[in-house]
């Protein structure tokens, strides 16, 4: 082919930027730096575990033990002014100068304040709306890109719930499991983005002590309020379909009467632990997908601060296949559970 020479110069050049880029950013990297004895192209970064407030500024500075500068004077009526720059020393939110060293303390009960990892669930439920809502706006027998995209996600989340309840039960619980999966890979996948790294509120030395947006899934409120609707939904189908029978897989008193005190007396011991697995399925749930979440933007920091650039792309697309994995695991199970809810006999 005429192109094939120029193709391979193509593919010759990008190779080559890549061992550029993968060069420099071992080198620049933080164990690099440290051989050499120079300063890394990235400060060191700062993992904190809870969730941080971002709004209101009085909220955030008091929980980052920061207060506004002196040229920042709070305004009657409201909070001090913010600005943002794209500059790495400049203020992006109008947080100044420290008080004491900083530091991050949980919100009050009575207070409320929105928290970053408040606002990335915010996002991630706008981008799910906007990609489903315009992928089904204008529906058509031959479909256009964004309806093919919405059809084949459908389509595989609706085959992968048949293939556990079988086609009518499917399209029943589909909604409430379609969207826990959806929701748990959006709020992965976004977290992936750059701004979500530097993208935040930085004090008088510009060192950012908050970040504007925070994966979801690393607060553990939300895998604990996804288990929680998981664990409702289950209980509530297990209900409807077995009535108030449905309480005797967990209290079997009645076996007592009927098979004796010996055999009834494990019937009660069995539900017992029925009830009780029932229960941990919350814990089970929020603290797979909370140490999953929390444990790859771990990673993503270090590596990003360590290896930069070229080498950070390999951590990218395993985080990738993390997030999908945790989406079909907590979809998966929650079907699971649905089926033995549903189908459950007394014996």
């Amino acid at each position: 082919m005429p192109s094939s020479p120029a193709t391979k110069k193509l593919f010759l050049g990008f190779g080559l930027l890549l061992v550029i880029l993968a060069l420099v950013g071992l080198v620049g990297g933080g164990i690099g730096s440290a051989v050499l004895g120079r300063s890394p192209i990235l400060t060191q970064p700062e993992i904190h575990l809870p969730p941080q407030p971002i709004f209101p500024a009085s909220s955030r500075n008091k929980h980052l033990g920061l207060t506004p500068s002196s040229g920042q004077e709070q305004v009657q009526g409201g909070e001090a002014p913010e600005h943002t720059s794209g500059g790495a020393g400049d203020s992006a939110a109008g947080v100044g100068d420290e008080t004491e060293e900083p530091h991050s303390t949980p919100l009050e009960v009575t207070e409320f304040a929105i928290t970053n990892t408040m606002l990335s669930a915010w996002l991630a439920t706008i981008v799910l709306i906007l990609l489903f809502g315009l992928g089904a706006r204008k529906r058509s027998m031959v479909p256009g890109r964004l309806q093919t995209v919405v059809e084949v996600l459908f389509e595989g989340v609706l085959s992968f719930a048949s293939g556990v309840l079988g086609p009518a039960m499917a399209r029943k619980v589909f909604p409430v499991v379609a969207t826990i999966f959806f929701f748990v890979l959006f709020n992965a996948w976004l977290g992936l983005l750059p701004f979500y790294q530097f993208l935040g509120f930085v004090d008088s030395h510009g060192e950012i002590r908050a970040h504007l947006l925070r994966p979801a899934g690393t607060d553990l409120n939300m895998p604990l309020a996804l288990a929680l609707v998981s664990f409702v939904f289950v209980e509530y189908l297990g209900f409807r379909a077995h009535g108030f029978g449905y309480l005797k897989k967990f209290f079997a008193f009645g076996s007592i009467f009927k098979k004796g005190p010996m055999q009834g007396l494990i019937d009660v011991f069995v539900g017992m632990l029925e009830l009780l697995s029932e229960c941990v399925r919350i814990v089970a749930f929020s603290f797979r997908l909370f140490g999953n979440m929390t444990a790859g933007e771990i990673l993503v920091v270090m590596v990003t601060f360590l290896f930069p650039l070229v080498f950070l792309n390999a951590v990218y697309a395993l985080e990738l296949l993390v997030g999908l994995i945790q989406g079909v695991i907590f979809a998966g199970l929650t079907l699971v559970f649905i089926s033995v809810a549903t189908s459950h006999q007394e014996h």
